[in-house]
């Protein structure tokens, strides 16, 4: 039987995006249009950046729900002054084989950061799972700071020791504060 039959009773997934304007009530106009449709949200981030709202919610549901969102969502995009994508998605594999660890970052703002450290954990074929960054101001001085924080997932096999060091020295040699530990 396909995934997609009308018969088959397993959920599909779809990533919903949506961005505008920020006000309130948006999660909630969201969230009952999702709802409505008989769709769970699962999974969810949302953020305001400047002035915009920005969400990202993984919804779950029988065939006919995600297919009614997808068909839905777009009508709804003027009403709520949001540009709304939608995309199908399987269930994320389980890997077994990674083990989850938290990266922090932490230096006077100046670009190419997130670049680099992204770069640093690529070419050792380390997955960024979640990153986050913000900038705030030095109590002290007003310097313009800059905080990332990510998710790894690190292969098993990799010498946690050794990537460690390597990292702290990569660090070193950027002028960045780094933090490597595992997520308990």
């Amino acid at each position: 039987m396909e995934k997609n039959s009308p018969t088959n009773s397993s959920t599909d997934n779809l990533v919903i995006t949506a961005i505008g304007r920020d006000r309130p009530g948006i999660i909630n106009e969201l969230s009952k249009i999702v709802l409505e449709q008989k769709g769970n949200v699962v999974d969810s981030r949302m953020t305001v950046l400047g002035g915009e709202f920005a969400i990202l919610l993984l919804v779950s549901g029988k065939w006919d729900t995600i297919a009614r969102l997808e068909t839905t969502l777009p009508k709804f995009q003027e009403r709520l002054d949001l540009t709304i994508l939608t995309k199908r998605t399987s269930d994320r594999p389980i890997k077994q084989d990674h083990l989850p660890y938290h990266v922090e970052v932490i230096s006077i703002d100046h670009p190419g950061i997130v670049y680099k450290v992204a770069d640093f954990f690529s070419s050792r074929q380390i997955n960024v799972e979640e990153m986050n960054t913000s900038s705030h101001h030095a109590p002290h001085t007003g310097t313009q700071m800059f905080v990332l924080n990510m998710v790894l997932g690190v292969p098993r096999q990799e010498s946690i020791t050794q990537l460690r060091e390597n990292f702290l020295d990569f660090c070193d040699e950027q002028s960045l504060d780094g933090l490597l530990e595992p997520i308990k």
